[in-house]
């Protein structure tokens, strides 16, 4: 596979990844601190909302897969798993066919629920501020979004 090279500034628009990258860092750490804070509001953490989020999205996950998919050890998730699971948000089953020893991850009613409710605060909390925007910043950040999906792709 090709290595793809560092582009440099657009000779039509002076535009500069090094730059940009610069700009755009501080940005999303500010979205990204506020977001978190929201989730504390609900009642969790932010580690906590993300692995509720992995699992809900990955029925099938048991804690090893789960360790691959967050980039951790299965030790330290399984640590996690105890306290989720000690609120009420995550249970542990059995599976019905096959090996039974395997024993994957679900998250119960109340993990949905508080799931929803992260979702929820964090968009409102967005959707207030957006609205802040005259119309036409409104639009510029729309399009930016297909872009911004391209960077927060991960490429290993």
């Amino acid at each position: 596979m090709p290595v793809a090279q560092r582009r440099t500034a657009d000779p039509d628009t002076g535009h500069d990844p090094l730059h940009v990258a610069n700009r755009l860092r501080p940005v999303l750490l500010r979205l990204s601190r506020q977001l978190r804070r929201e989730t504390h509001a609900a009642g969790l953490t932010g580690g906590q909302a993300s692995l509720l989020a992995a699992i809900h999205g990955h029925p099938d996950f048991g804690v090893n897969a789960l360790a691959a998919h967050e980039g951790m050890t299965a030790a330290s998730i399984s640590g996690h798993i105890d306290r989720l699971e000690a609120a009420g948000l995550v249970e542990r089953v059995r599976s019905d066919e096959g090996d039974r020893r395997r024993v994957g991850l679900r998250v119960t009613r109340a993990g949905v629920r508080a799931l929803e409710d992260v979702r929820r605060r964090r968009t409102a909390w967005l959707a207030r501020r957006l609205e802040r925007l005259d119309a036409a910043d409104l639009a510029r950040v729309d399009a930016a979004l297909a872009a911004l999906e391209a960077v927060s792709e991960v490429v290993s």
